[in-house]
């Protein structure tokens, strides 16, 4: 009967690689989970995000023909009309590169990687550093 010192090396070395393919089998199946996790939720918000999208692009034209109307009627020359689309497109312009300066350094911001997976990575990372250390 063997206890775990008196083990010859053939018997480490599977235990070793039994204790490793675990290792990474509970960690790609936590990876798996979390993703699985984030794309659930996103999977319900599309459908909403669409159709909401579809009316505020609709009330963003029915906004902009009545701004260039009102803007038109402001003059009373026969440009008026280039005028005014002029004027919106410009605002629209300006308003538009802002949002999406904004957008951008936001997303920047947001990490879209797994970061329990790879908060517990590292910490198996120390512990067999600290094991691998006690070992030799």
């Amino acid at each position: 009967m063997t206890n775990g010192y008196n083990k010859s090396l053939p018997e480490i070395v599977n235990d070793l690689k039994g204790e490793l393919k675990e290792f990474v089998a509970t960690r790609v199946a936590m990876l798996r989970s979390e993703m699985s996790e984030k794309l659930a939720a996103l999977k319900e918000a599309v459908p909403a995000l669409i159709g909401g999208l579809a009316v505020l692009i609709t009330a963003w034209l029915l906004f902009t023909g009545f701004l260039v109307t009102v803007i038109a009627m402001a003059f009373s020359s026969p440009w008026g009309w280039v005028w005014s689309f002029l004027i919106v497109t410009a605002a629209y312009l300006l308003l538009g590169g802002m949002l999406a300066v904004a957008g951008l350094a936001k997303l920047k911001q947001t990490k879209l990687v797994p970061e329990r997976t790879l908060r517990v990575l590292k910490q198996d990372e120390v512990w067999l550093q600290t094991e691998a250390k006690t070992q030799i």
